[in-house]
């Protein structure tokens, strides 16, 4: 691994970043819980496998209502996962190994138990306690009734009665209380956060729910239909909840702290706005860049795949930034699953029933998955890839509901089943009760299944999906040059092709069978196994012009 230049301030424009959820990646201790020691572990793993970077999920102290998303102190380490000291020493790890950092920041909401959310619940209405989040007056006598009828987005209403006749907004799950940002010490709080961990050597911040920060509570408030209503389409920015344009004063103040730094600290927004809107969030003036999801949620189309390509790599170039590519993340199911179903499969009624109706082709599922991989990581931009995913691992779609932990599931009283299936923890080894994971057992079940899949299988195998991961790395870390490809025209409209600088080409194959090889190149890397001057159905191929 190339060691690392701490003037390299474009680092992130290339960059493959491997996401970490911290609680089902190694547990050194047999508690059932990852953690930071179990983490610093596997960095030679990582090291091997060949990224530049780990945006590390959170790891602060929480109670899990929302899988450490619901943040009981930002600048300190949930003692099941670690000391600030062990944070320490995964950060000295990995910049030896040439490795930089990401770690996760969630501004949009405290946990209940943070220490600010204490003190409001003991103060009265019209406190300067309850000013740094967002409570109404209800509606009713005695405010018995919610200030609106708004959903959650875990389901649910989206306020919670305190007792005095006052409700607090919670966007997501009620252990999560909005903040307030239009109040200042909510805003210098995040400053003191972000240059706590900067000055601690971390390189980088993901931004949890980037676009929701900034709210119109003005009255009258919008009822639940109309906040879903198209109205809002047009002009984008007056959404109450989501997108307003004055969050971007908040990012612009976070990207002049960043750049108090050498090299200036990295964020990328996770924004689920409009393709059109999220250039703001990735513009140098603000955080530098935002998450592009087009293809984590893309059918397997060449058609499709090409034009969100083209479009985010315009949205780019317009915003002076560089796209990501992202197939899975600890929200999603995992994209090896996606691409074994039938088109159309309705996810969520797939994970109600077990994973069953309808029976994914696990085997078409793997080839898509690393077709797809193949085709992000020749692309121009980042990519980020999620643990677990250069072991095929699908879906577990069969959890049990007694060990089910997404609020998701919770608050929808079982309608959704959530999450929990792409947060199974990695399985390291081919035996044993977590196989490899920790000792007895895991906060969530590894299923037996995984053994086949296990690190300690796959690294003896060539012909595994770790080791086509670690080959497709290496090889795009020696090609990787300038941000921009040459479409090349094909008569299959099955299949997708560019050139990049340097001379090489990337093919990929979306249909059912073989498709021509273009003459005179050499392959480099391939998804699935080359026979002849074809490229196999559901491949993709890099080639070295001659």
């Amino acid at each position: 691994m190339t060691a690392l230049s701490e003037r390299d301030a474009a680092w992130w424009r290339q960059a493959v970043v491997y996401q970490v959820y911290p609680r089902s990646f190694a547990d050194s201790n047999g508690d059932g819980i990852g953690d930071l020691p179990g983490l610093t572990a596997k960095v030679p793993y990582l090291s091997e496998l060949g990224v530049d970077a780990v945006w590390l999920s959170p790891f602060y102290p929480s109670a899990l209502a929302d899988g450490g998303y619901d943040v009981d102190d930002y600048r300190d380490v949930d003692p099941r996962i670690g000391t600030l000291e062990q944070f320490d020493e995964l950060r000295t790890a990995l910049r030896a190994a040439g490795i930089r950092l990401i770690v996760d920041i969630v501004p949009n909401h405290t946990s209940n138990r943070h220490v600010w959310f204490q003190e409001a619940l003991a103060s009265p209405p019209g406190s300067r306690a309850r000013e740094r989040y967002i409570f109404r007056r209800g509606r009713g006598e005695n405010g018995e009734l919610p200030p609106s009828d708004w959903t959650s987005t875990f389901g649910g209403p989206a306020w919670e009665p305190v007792g005095d006749g006052e409700w607090y907004l919670h966007l997501f799950a009620p252990e999560q209380p909005d903040l307030n940002w239009a109040d200042d010490e909510v805003r210098q709080e995040f400053l003191t956060t972000l240059r706590f961990w900067a000055d601690r050597g971390v390189d980088g911040f993901r931004i949890d729910v980037a676009h929701a920060l900034a709210k119109d509570l003005s009255e009258p408030l919008a009822t639940q239909a109309e906040l879903d209503a198209d109205i809002w389409e047009g002009a984008r920015g007056a959404h109450p909840l989501e997108d307003r344009d004055e969050v971007h004063d908040i990012y612009r103040e976070w990207r002049r702290l960043f750049n108090e730094y050498d090299p200036p600290r990295t964020a990328v927004a996770e924004a689920w706005v409009p393709a059109h809107r999220r250039s703001r969030y990735a513009s140098p003036e603000g955080l530098g860049q935002a998450f592009n999801f087009d293809l984590l949620e893309a059918r397997w189309d060449a058609k499709e795949f090409a034009e969100i390509i083209d479009r985010n790599l315009e949205l780019a170039s317009e915003s002076g930034t560089s796209s990501t590519w992202v197939l899975s993340n600890h929200d999603v199911v995992r994209h090896a699953s996606r691409y074994a179903l039938p088109e159309g499969t309705d996810l969520d009624a797939w994970l109600l029933s077990d994973g069953t109706v309808p029976q994914p082709d696990e085997e078409r599922g793997r080839r898509r998955a690393r077709a797809a991989t193949l085709l992000t990581l020749a692309l121009p931009g980042s990519a980020y890839l999620y643990q677990g995913e250069e072991l095929g691992l699908p879906e577990v779609a069969d959890l049990p509901a007694d060990v089910l932990q997404d609020p998701t599931f919770l608050r929808s009283e079982g309608a959704q089943k959530g999450r929990d299936g792409c947060r199974v923890p990695l399985p390291w080894a081919a035996d044993g009760p977590t196989l490899g994971f920790g000792d007895e057992h895991a906060h969530l079940p590894v299923p037996a299944r995984f053994a086949g899949l296990a690190v300690e299988n796959q690294a003896a195998d060539d012909a595994s999906t770790l080791w086509f991961y670690r080959r497709a790395l290496a090889e795009r870390r020696r090609l990787q040059t300038g941000e921009t490809l040459e479409w090349l025209s094909s008569t299959d409209p099955a299949v997708v092709a560019f050139r990049r600088p340097g001379g090489w080409t990337s093919v990929t194959n979306f249909g059912s069978s073989p498709a021509p090889m273009p003459a005179g190149g050499t392959v480099l890397v391939s998804s699935s196994p080359i026979d002849g001057q074809e490229v196999p159905a559901e491949t993709t191929v890099w080639l070295q012009d001659s």
